[in-house]
């Protein structure tokens, strides 16, 4: 086996370009992936680039106006330092996907970035990441891209990230001080359990009180993350005060969940998936404009 550990991005990309690595980040989903099974092909462990952790902002002016630039959460940040760090209510989504993260163990060890290049259908992070309009960045020796989430990831274990690629980083964009978000998912227990359903909503407001951004996302009810662009769309320019009403005219409609292709398996039927994410969507909205008040 040929183990590389690099202590530079510039090194780390070099190794990239050079041969089919299978990057090692956390490697919280790497190992259990391959029990008692011997590790086939080069490996390239990048927890030694210590500039690719933590949360930052982006330029701005720092008083939590939409002409601040956002945040940037580098690829090895771990899901403790999410907790830990993200402090903004327009954050709460990724907060509380971060407390669901596998055990306290996985939440020290796990990285965003892993999280992502993984791509499993189930994996807490991707639908708060969604709802929060995040894109990914991907650098190589070619240059760096930026691809949203929602299209970085394909599917069931499947992404964008070409072969001499490494994620180094998470983006999210600017939101005014009004924004909060959250994120919720069902199982059969509370930790350490594959989600039956999950979902994270992101609104913001107006300065007349307006619904002016609304982001619904579901996961583990497609073979990736889902936008739920329909009932988004539907529910824009909709007073606060009306927010309740307007969305309980809406989430029973046949198209709302036309983006979702839930499947029937021993976790739960592909109905059941449904009926959880339309009460998982009424909840989240009448605890973030309760909240919001």
């Amino acid at each position: 086996m040929i183990y590389q550990r690099p202590l530079s991005i510039e090194q780390a990309l070099a190794y990239r370009a050079a041969g089919k690595y299978t990057v090692l980040a956390g490697g919280t989903d790497f190992y259990p992936a391959r029990v008692a099974t011997p590790i086939a092909g080069p490996v390239l462990d990048i927890s030694a680039l210590a500039g690719l952790r933590g949360l930052s902002r982006i330029g701005g002016s720092g008083n939590g106006g939409r002409e601040d630039g956002g945040w940037r959460i580098g690829a090895l940040t771990t899901w403790t330092d999410l907790v830990r760090q993200a402090s903004s209510p327009a954050l709460r989504a990724l907060v509380s996907a971060a407390r669901e993260v596998g055990g306290i163990q996985i939440q020290n060890q796990g990285t965003v970035g892993g999280n992502l290049c993984n791509a499993s259908p189930a994996a807490d992070g991707i639908p708060a990441l969604a709802a929060l309009d995040a894109s990914v960045e991907l650098s190589s020796q070619r240059g760096v891209r930026s691809l949203p989430v929602v299209e970085f990831v394909l599917g069931n274990r499947r992404t964008q990230l070409a072969d001499d690629e490494i994620l180094t980083a998470v983006t999210l964009p600017a939101f005014s001080d009004r924004a909060v978000s959250q994120f919720r998912k069902v199982g059969h227990r509370k930790y350490l359990i594959i989600s039956i359903a999950m979902v994270a909503v992101c609104i913001d407001f107006d300065s007349n009180d307006r619904l002016d951004r609304c982001a619904i996302a579901v996961g583990s009810c497609a073979p990736s993350v889902r936008r739920l662009g329909t009932l988004e769309a539907a529910m824009l320019g909709t007073p606060r005060a009306g927010v309740r009403s307007r969305l309980s005219g809406l989430i029973d409609q046949p198209d709302v969940l036309q983006a979702l292709s839930p499947i029937d398996d021993l976790r739960g039927s592909a109905d059941y998936r449904r009926d959880i994410v339309r009460e998982l969507v009424q909840r989240l909205f009448d605890e973030l404009i309760d909240g919001a008040l």
